[in-house]
């Protein structure tokens, strides 16, 4: 893991060691910490070992998921601990059998189900986050502009898909095409410039940020739908050529208002701008 970043937070008081991969954009979190916080274990090591030899039996692929980084013990040494993402952290803690598991397993089995209603109708997905984005504080007008960026994103993935496209990777690399097209830096660089880790990056971009991003995404479905791109370098062109477009409309707004619209603000400046105007 290049680039540790160490921290740690705190569960019913207790410390849980973690680390940001940033190349990867994950959380890993020390096992032990989370056995005996989930247990009560007075020997978590034990525990574990004893887990991961029962999960090998049953055929489990976690140990295959499984890293070991170097954390502060409690001797203040730096020593291999085993970690997992969070991911497949929830999968280990549904093998934990303990009272205190109780609550994420009927969390993730509630998560699941509400996956499956959305599948059969998409709208409900869209009134939940309607309402994710509420509690989290967030002005009605910003959020009917994320909720449009998600249905312009959506059209732009089909044409994508529809051009031979591959998820993953290739959509990574033409949405970082787009990005620096029309803001100036990759989708890392962005972050960075942020102050963000893990999370979304449209969920801390301002109204203006969206706007621009959105017409940069637009731009480049109804190119492609033109073009009919049938390589993934021509399908590379077409997404500069859209983000640039949209990066020609902020420097021209920027030369008029005299400042610079890519701005470092993040969730924390639009949510507390949010409760200014409700309690000013």
């Amino acid at each position: 893991m290049s680039k540790k970043d160490n921290s740690a937070i705190f569960f019913n008081q207790k410390h849980i060691r973690r680390h940001w991969d940033q190349n990867k954009e994950l959380w890993y979190f020390s096992i032990i910490d989370i056995i005996e916080i989930l247990t009560d274990s007075p020997r978590p090591r034990k525990y574990w070992h004893a887990l991961k030899i029962k999960l090998k039996g049953e055929g489990s692929q976690l140990s295959q998921k499984m890293g070991q980084l170097k954390m502060k013990a409690q001797d203040g040494k730096m020593r291999p601990t085993d970690v997992l993402d969070t991911e497949n952290l929830l999968r280990l803690i549904q093998s934990i059998p303990s009272p205190k598991v109780e609550p994420f397993k009927l969390w993730l089995a509630k998560v699941g189900y509400q996956r499956i209603e959305e599948t059969e109708d998409p709208e409900l997905a869209i009134n939940r986050a309607m309402q994710t984005y509420l509690k989290k504080g967030y002005s009605k007008d910003w959020i009917n502009q994320r909720l449009k960026t998600i249905e312009v994103r959506k059209e732009l993935t089909n044409e994508w898909q529809n051009r031979g496209v591959n998820q993953g990777m290739e959509f990574a690399i033409l949405t970082d095409e787009i990005t620096k097209a029309w803001s100036g830096k990759s989708v890392k660089q962005y972050k960075q410039f942020k102050k963000l880790k893990k999370q979304n990056l449209r969920d801390n971009m301002t109204n203006l940020e969206l706007i621009l991003n959105m017409l940069a995404e637009a731009t480049t479905t109804e190119i492609s739908k033109k073009k009919k791109p049938e390589t993934f370098k021509q399908n590379r062109q077409i997404a500069k050529k859209g983000g640039q477009i949209a990066g020609q409309a902020r420097r021209g707004i920027e030369a008029q208002t005299g400042h610079s619209l890519i701005s470092p603000k993040n969730t924390n400046h639009l949510q507390l701008s949010n409760l200014k105007k409700i309690n000013p």
